[in-house]
């Protein structure tokens, strides 16, 4: 994820801001004894780095998915942004996944980028149909904004959200950055949201700490998680993250997606193995943590 990212990071202040009022609101609005379900993975599958570290020293390509399935709980479906996922690219996901296992498909870019969501009814249908084929397999999909989409078209994303199938679980991810500037205007867009049930999508990102907005619209939480290749403040950070979504988890929250980026995502694996450590102990969690198999430096053995 290039979003946001910096080559220097000495500057910046990566603690995490105060929780927006409306992330209180809803938080005290659920009633609901439901356990909850936590999924967290990296954005990725296919990274050959992980060949003899996540997935088996003989992988073949072809069989990453397959693999990453058995180490991780949910992919952040990028794959999709790129082309409508077509019967037979659904098919092989669903024949690969195992239950629980949960695919988060980001909208096409023709939707929210080319067409700025507009004019994209044909489109919009495809994508739905598709990715509602994935059953119990599909977790929540993403429509990530293009970053010349501003408020003044709150009303076209309003009018697009509406046309969306009764009930289909989506989030939005803003980066405008005229979001977040007006405090007025973007409690008008939560409250538009939360009362469609629309989730939103935070960023923590080292060059974009506004996209870190901390506002809940439903009883759902969506993170990107950008890492720094392993420097330090990944870990602090993921310190801190742990403890707030613990936090909203003794207050109601029963939905959380996480995804670690980590630069080129060689290291991926590794964050997203403390983050889930950290959470199972935090907030007295089962998720199975990756099997990762540590790799010999060369040289290190003289």
């Amino acid at each position: 994820m290039d979003f946001g990212k910096l080559q220097d990071i000495s500057g910046v202040d990566f603690t995490l801001p105060p929780e927006n009022l409306f992330t209180a609101s809803i938080l005290s609005s659920i009633n609901t004894p439901e356990n909850p379900e936590v999924y967290i993975g990296p954005p990725i599958w296919a990274n050959k780095d992980w060949v003899g570290k996540v997935y088996p020293s003989n992988a073949k390509e072809k069989d990453f998915l397959h693999y990453y399935i058995r180490q991780f709980n949910t992919i952040e479906l990028n794959v999709t942004h790129y082309q409508s996922p077509t019967p037979a690219m659904i098919s092989r996901w669903k024949e690969e996944a195992t239950k629980g296992f949960k695919f988060c498909p980001k909208f096409p870019q023709a939707i929210s980028h080319d067409r700025q969501l507009i004019g994209t009814e044909a489109l919009t249908a495809e994508f739905c149909h598709a990715v509602l084929q994935l059953g119990d397999n599909l977790g929540r999909t993403f429509l990530q904004l293009s970053p010349a989409f501003e408020p003044k078209q709150l009303k076209t994303l309003e009018k697009y959200l509406k046309s969306l199938p009764p009930a289909f679980p989506v989030s939005v991810e803003f980066r405008h950055e005229k979001w977040f500037s007006n405090k007025a205007v973007w409690r008008e867009t939560c409250t538009m949201l939360a009362e469609l049930g629309v989730g939103t999508v935070m960023s923590d990102v080292s060059g974009r700490r506004d996209v870190l907005h901390m506002s809940l619209t439903n009883n759902s939480l969506m993170l990107r998680f950008v890492g720094n290749e392993l420097h330090p403040t990944d870990y602090t950070r993921a310190d801190e993250w742990c403890l707030k979504i613990s936090d909203w988890i003794k207050r109601g929250l029963r939905h959380i997606y996480i995804f670690i980026h980590c630069g080129d995502n060689k290291y991926a694996p590794e964050l997203t193995s403390y983050w889930i450590k950290n959470l199972n102990k935090n907030a007295n969690l089962r998720i199975q943590e990756p099997k990762i198999t540590p790799q010999v430096v060369q040289g290190s053995l003289f």
